[in-house]
């Protein structure tokens, strides 16, 4: 896909918001808006949001230096913004809040997959699902504040956003 100067601008405004909105709510353990923006953004940008998220995580690389949390978020926020995609006719307000919600419960799920590798190493197939399993569980607290709040946020912010950005769009 060619870009246009606009499109590498829109790119860089998408890229701001959701690294601002990322940091400004960094002090409150797994409460974000980055699920939030990369469904709205993918709703109104469609594919053009995978370059926002790219420079998301190579901007998330150069703060937070390599980990395996890069691994993840490289298959993570690509597959939110492709599940979105294929239901981008929906726009109900209960279907993106639900799954804001059910991305956030499962987000530690979609994140122990590297773990399957990493403990492979040391205790063949067995013990990568085993390290999988603990570092999934070990986290569901984590993730039941994520979907909750995922769904709580869409609930707040999608109708006045989609506004918003639908009157932006049509500028």
């Amino acid at each position: 896909m060619k870009l246009s100067i606009q499109d590498i601008a829109l790119i860089g405004m998408m890229t701001a918001v959701i690294e601002v909105s990322k940091l400004m709510l960094n002090f409150i353990p797994n409460v974000e808006l980055v699920t939030f923006w990369i469904i709205m953004f993918t709703l109104f940008f469609g594919p053009k949001v995978i370059y926002s998220i790219i420079v998301f995580i190579l901007i998330e690389i150069s703060i937070h230096g390599i980990h395996t949390w890069v691994i993840m978020y490289m298959y993570v926020w690509p597959a939110l913004a492709l599940i979105v995609y294929l239901f981008r006719k929906n726009d109900s307000i209960w279907f993106y809040s639900i799954l804001s919600g059910f991305f956030g419960l499962f987000y530690g799920a979609f994140c122990s997959l590297p773990y399957i590798v990493i403990g492979t190493v040391d205790g063949g197939i067995q013990g990568g699902i085993i390290m999988a399993f603990n570092w999934w569980v070990a986290g569901i607290p984590f993730d039941i504040i994520h979907g909750i709040a995922n769904f709580v946020i869409m609930m707040v912010l999608y109708t006045p956003v989609r506004t918003l950005l639908g009157k932006l769009k049509r500028m």
